[in-house]
């Protein structure tokens, strides 16, 4: 049985394959419904249907390259219901990067860590 820890991390490898890959769809499952993501300017975007929505804008930017999440210490409550991810964030464009710091909230919904809210801080770029 694998740790809170090692499961979301798990879950996180995927995230960055699926960004990598520019397939949206395949990303709508690590959402609940009612997620939230703060975007690295600062805009909100509320449910996974929307982020998922984002996302495919993002992919058909032609200068577009990637996203890629890079977890540094995730922390679990004690059920292992919750958790919060810390980590790095790198995003590429033919043009430029840019990065920062972010957390993720995940909660365990019918034995899978899917992600309640998401916050990104640019700090670069």
């Amino acid at each position: 049985m694998s740790t809170p820890e090692d499961a979301i991390r798990a879950r996180r490898r995927l995230t960055n394959k699926f960004i990598a890959a520019h397939d949206a769809q395949r990303l709508r499952p690590f959402f609940a419904a009612d997620a939230k993501l703060i975007a690295g300017e600062g805009s909100l975007i509320i449910g996974a249907d929307e982020i998922v929505a984002a996302f495919a804008g993002q992919f058909a930017d032609p200068d577009f390259v990637t996203y890629v999440r890079t977890p540094e210490r995730i922390e679990s409550d004690a059920a292992g219901a919750r958790a919060a991810e810390h980590g790095r964030w790198a995003a590429s464009w033919k043009s430029g990067e840019m990065s920062g710091s972010y957390l993720a909230v995940w909660r365990k919904v019918t034995g899978q860590w899917v992600i309640e809210s998401e916050t990104f801080v640019t700090l670069q770029g």
